[in-house]
């Protein structure tokens, strides 16, 4: 494809107002975009890799890119896809989470090209006429129609003053950057098309939303921090590979999409494969050690694959090993139970208390279930005593 066709609809999943529009003034013009990101946390995953690859995408045309770590929105906290508020964050835990950001994010971004800003730079120093100016461009209906308000209120939950001041202090940066585009996953296409509406009235100006998709499990949950299925950029090797091979069948093509530079027509062979019958293992060997090979090299990327091979491959299980098929957040021992690995509660506790329940990562590892109310997240080996497993699937 054409670079600036591939820039458009790879991992794009819609542009505000239209491709066309910003395809012309593309054609036209270098432009000034960002990506924000709230340091809710200290670790950069596979999920933020989509956005930030598209920031990069720009700045290798020239385009003037800024990635902005949102210092000052997430002392509000982003309420978008939250079933209930976010736990206030401190200062000092914001600093420690940016510490070693730059470092995760240079196996993506070359900051030869792309600049780093602060939100807190701007937004801790608004005062309240500031404020009521900003606010007194969208009105509080709009604010209170986003679906996440509304599901909580039919459930008689609370949405929080402050909530409200998200997406306006989100929004204000674009005003603040005077950006002509931002990035950002589907989940921040509320906030972004406020930060639209801002420019709109507020410069008078057009500001283009580039919506990317997201990276999802086979429940429809986006693979992050929030929902405990995330794979850092800090990962080792071994690990990154065998977390990616326990990933649903299902999220092969989207993550060839989304987490690699696999050209699309090999992507395309991949998928003609599977739908002609290709063991779909075969095909997850290739996404992880593209994966891989992405953040470490192509070496570490075969040797991963290599000990993932020789450590977790189907010969090294039990031949009789059984399988049980459940949903996630099933309780384990209820899941061994229905499948005879234990004979009662009281056996399960036992073993438990014995540390002689394990979790068989991909890896080839064992890590220990301490809990004896584990939950079950997604597919996944269990070792109960010495000789005993269960193949859960989903």
């Amino acid at each position: 494809m054409e670079p600036l066709s591939e820039l458009l609809s790879r991992g794009v999943e819609k542009i505000y107002p239209s491709r066309e529009v910003l395809e012309k003034v593309l054609g036209q013009k270098k432009i000034r975009l960002y990506l924000g990101i709230d340091p809710t946390g200290s670790r950069l995953h596979l999920g933020h890799t989509i956005p930030l690859r598209k920031l990069q995408e720009f700045a290798n045309l020239g385009h003037e890119a800024i990635l902005l770590i949102g210092t000052g929105t997430v002392l509000v906290g982003d309420p978008s896809q939250r079933a209930g508020a976010r736990e206030q964050i401190g200062e000092d835990e914001i600093q420690k989470n940016i510490a070693t950001w730059r470092k995760q994010a240079e196996k993506i971004l070359d900051f030869s090209k792309v600049q780093i800003k602060q939100n807190g730079d701007w937004l801790l120093k608004l005062t309240m006429k500031d404020l009521i100016k900003i606010s007194a461009n969208i009105s509080a209906v709009q604010l209170f129609k986003r679906d996440m308000f509304q599901e909580r209120l039919q459930r008689g939950d609370t949405v929080w003053a402050h909530e409200i001041l998200y997406p306006l202090l989100q929004g204000y940066d674009s005003v603040v950057l005077d950006a002509d585009l931002e990035i950002g996953g589907t989940d921040q296409t509320f906030n972004m098309l406020i930060g639209r509406e801002l420019m709109q009235k507020m410069r008078g100006k057009e500001k283009f939303v580039v919506s990317m998709k997201m990276l999802a499990d086979s429940f429809g949950k986006k693979m992050g921090k929030t929902e405990g299925n995330r794979v850092s950029l800090d990962e080792k090797p071994s690990e990154m590979f065998g977390k990616i091979m326990s990933w649903p069948d299902g999220m092969i093509l989207p993550a060839f999409e989304l987490c690699t530079t696999v050209p699309l027509a090999e992507i395309a062979e991949v998928k003609k494969g599977l739908e002609s019958g290709a063991n779909p293992k075969t095909a997850k060997e290739k996404l992880a050690e593209s994966i891989v090979s992405l953040y470490y090299g192509t070496k570490k990327a075969v040797k991963a694959r290599e000990a993932f091979e020789s450590t977790f491959s189907e010969r090294k299980l039990p031949a009789d090993i059984k399988e049980f098929k459940t949903e996630a957040g099933a309780v384990l021992s209820d899941c061994l139970l229905a499948a005879g690995i234990v004979a009662s509660k009281g056996e399960w506790r036992r073993l438990v208390e014995e540390k002689a329940v394990s979790s068989v990562a991909s890896n080839g590892g064992l890590e220990k279930i301490l809990d004896v109310n584990f939950k079950i997240s997604g597919p996944a080996v269990f070792k109960i005593g010495k000789h005993r497993f269960l193949k859960v699937v989903m």
